[in-house]
């Protein structure tokens, strides 16, 4: 078998899937993209088109080594996001080669179902209860809300106030029937990052994620050894080594890798298997496509530190489509109690609805992050 096209279609919200076609009519799908990116990580793709045109796709390791270190240059998000949604396409096509699943080419499931979350209360968070309650009534029972709007260097007691106080309100109105976790998204420094675990403790968050900036994951030790939360990041992390030293140093409780960004499901279960000798727990941040999803939950049902799992579905940043739009299966996708089932498809189990991409794609979509100041007109982390 031979790879014989590479096809990229970007769509609608903030996606973008990649087809790779055989010879033998065998096409993979896989979600090569970076969030704001996607067109700098389509060029990436199309520069691996040599390397990858007449290849056997069954020889996943060996193309995985060639594009991550043929170029000399190594690593990064554009390339490793380009590296991981080839990866993802070249088990699809493996799995339906085989008539298999992929999780079961990689040794077959360590549980029935996998938990999942959902998110509320958008960017700047608010109205969050309200959008609990209605969750709540659908059999959701855990939540990610955005710790925070902009905050300071070094903010005021009013602004930690604020913060606290809503926090408050939403685990006194819910009660120990929710779980929820915070989301610092990278907008805390390490000053207030202490202020606000501490004072944040007695409402039992489910944990902290991204306590402070990826460029600071040194100060995970310090903080973790402050408070009782649990501390999770890792969707800034390209591969095993990135995530090497951070284990290391030490202070996560779980680990967050986006398969779709961090090389795909090869090295996305590498990456799984070192946090589980750490004894830390695997959550793949995943707010993108079914692809991407599926992806993730090929390396959750293979890997016994798995935890929780992202996944998209309603969230603030699906405008113009959502997560079920471009499949086929629907009924595969289907969330019960906050649990999702193995999708026993052939190949990642996704069955992309390709009039709908193609005829999508014609359109794409030109979303990027808001870009946040400061009331002094200083640059603040969204």
């Amino acid at each position: 078998m031979k790879i014989t096209a590479l096809r990229l279609y970007h769509v609608a919200p903030r996606w973008q899937f990649l087809a790779i076609d055989t010879d033998e009519g065998i096409t993979g799908w896989g979600e090569p993209v970076l969030e704001g990116q996607a067109e700098t990580v389509a060029t990436a793709v199309k520069s691996f088109e040599s390397l990858l045109l007449g290849k056997n796709p069954l020889n996943i390791n060996a193309i995985w080594q060639t594009l991550y270190a043929g170029g000399f240059y190594r690593g990064g998000p554009i390339l490793m996001s380009a590296i991981s949604g080839i990866d993802q396409a070249l088990w699809d096509i493996k799995g339906k080669y085989l008539s298999q699943p992929v999780y079961e080419l990689l040794g077959g499931k360590v549980r029935d179902k996998m938990k999942t979350y959902t998110w509320v209360g958008g960017d700047d968070p608010s109205d969050e209860i309200a959008q609990i309650e209605t969750l709540v009534e659908a059999g959701w029972d855990t939540f990610k809300l955005n710790g925070c709007g902009k905050l300071k260097f070094l903010d005021s007691h009013r602004s930690i106030d604020a913060v606290v106080e809503r926090i408050a309100e939403i685990r006194s109105h819910f009660g120990n029937k929710i779980d929820f976790g915070l989301d610092f998204h990278g907008r805390v420094s390490m000053p207030m990052a202490k202020v606000l675990l501490h004072e944040l403790t007695s409402y039992r968050p489910l944990f902290i994620e991204e306590p402070v900036l990826p460029e600071f994951s040194g100060y995970y030790s310090t903080l973790s050894q402050s408070t009782s939360i649990p501390l999770a990041a890792g969707e800034r992390t390209f591969c095993r080594h990135d995530v090497k030293t951070i284990l290391e140093a030490g202070g996560l409780a779980i680990l967050q890798p986006d398969i779709s960004h961090a090389g795909g499901i090869t090295e996305g279960i590498k990456i799984a298997s070192m946090a589980d000798c750490y004894n830390v727990g695997l959550a793949p941040h995943c707010p993108l496509g079914p692809i991407a999803l599926s992806a993730c939950l090929t390396v959750d049902f293979i890997s016994p530190n798995a935890v929780l799992q992202e996944q998209s579905m309603g969230i603030h940043y699906n405008q113009g489509a959502d997560l079920l739009d471009y499949i086929l299966n629907k009924e595969d996708f289907i969330i019960t109690d906050g649990y999702i089932k193995p999708l026993d498809k052939p190949g990642l189990g996704v069955v992309i609805d390709e009039d709908k991409v193609i005829d999508a794609a014609r359109i794409p979509p030109n979303w990027k992050n808001p870009i946040w100041y400061h009331e002094d007109g200083c640059f603040a982390e969204w």
